[in-house]
């Protein structure tokens, strides 16, 4: 090998190629380990973002969530709001629909309020939540008159922040289901609106899917009460003193 100077050349670049090779494989490694580092801490922060929030949302509102009997004695209250869901093709409520409206119609006639909103999606010409509660309602001799219509409630944050910004509601009570009061009662405090929840029956436990939404649903309104998101829609004042006949879109007899 000594008196081979040109095969002792190819193998020094042979050794150079493997230890470069091995440099790169232990730095690849290296890289990959790194950010699966720092993959695993901004999902880390993440859980803790989102536990943080719910749990400062739970704590903000719970003192507001009132049970029935505790409402009677509230003062002024301008409405009470009805946060609307799906409803079946035929336009009858569906379950967790019809517990919110039916205790509501119960605090409305323990004169907890003499205004009922009923605030839910009728984006389209051939789905209407709205109009269902309300029916359902007249149905059961409630005058329609006191029944107001927010149909651009696309959403719990736009349903509250419409309460006040087109209604004019400075005080209400809310409501729905106990695990969505948090939510709501949440936001309409941030939106300067003294509201209370008042949990509707519940048939059945809530599901981890809804729950998990629910979780995921805090973090969003808690940013956009944070920055004062606009809803989706606005429109012209619809004073909740006045007639409901004002938010109609057909005639109630």
């Amino acid at each position: 090998m000594k008196g081979n100077p040109g095969l002792l050349k190819k193998l020094r670049a042979k050794n150079e190629i493997g230890d470069n090779k091995a440099k790169k494989a232990k730095k690849k490694h290296f890289s990959f380990k790194k950010f699966l580092l720092c993959l695993a801490i901004i999902c880390l922060a993440v859980i803790v973002l989102f536990v943080a929030i719910n749990a400062r949302v739970i704590r903000t509102a719970s003192p507001r969530i009132i049970s029935a009997d505790a409402s009677q004695p509230l003062e002024d209250v301008d409405c009470i709001l009805v946060l609307g869901s799906s409803v079946q093709p035929n336009g009858t409520l569906n379950r967790v629909v019809q517990e919110r409206v039916d205790t509501a119609l119960a605090l409305y006639e323990n004169g907890v309020s003499d205004r009922l909103l009923m605030s839910g999606d009728h984006g389209r010409v051939n789905y209407d939540e709205v109009n269902a509660m309300k029916q359902y309602c007249v149905d059961k001799g409630v005058d329609p008159d006191i029944i107001f219509l927010d149909h651009a409630g696309f959403s719990t944050y736009d349903s509250i922040y419409r309460a006040k910004a087109i209604f004019g509601v400075q005080k209400m009570v809310i409501v729905s289901q106990e695990y969505h009061l948090y939510r709501a009662v949440y936001i309409a405090n941030e939106l300067g609106i003294e509201a209370y929840g008042v949990a509707a029956q519940q048939q059945a436990a809530t599901s981890l899917i809804t729950n998990l939404r629910e979780t995921v649903a805090r973090v969003k309104d808690y940013f956009s009460c944070a920055f004062h998101v606009e809803p989706t829609v606005l429109g012209e004042p619809i004073p909740i003193s006045g007639s409901a006949q004002l938010s109609d879109d057909k005639e109630y007899v």
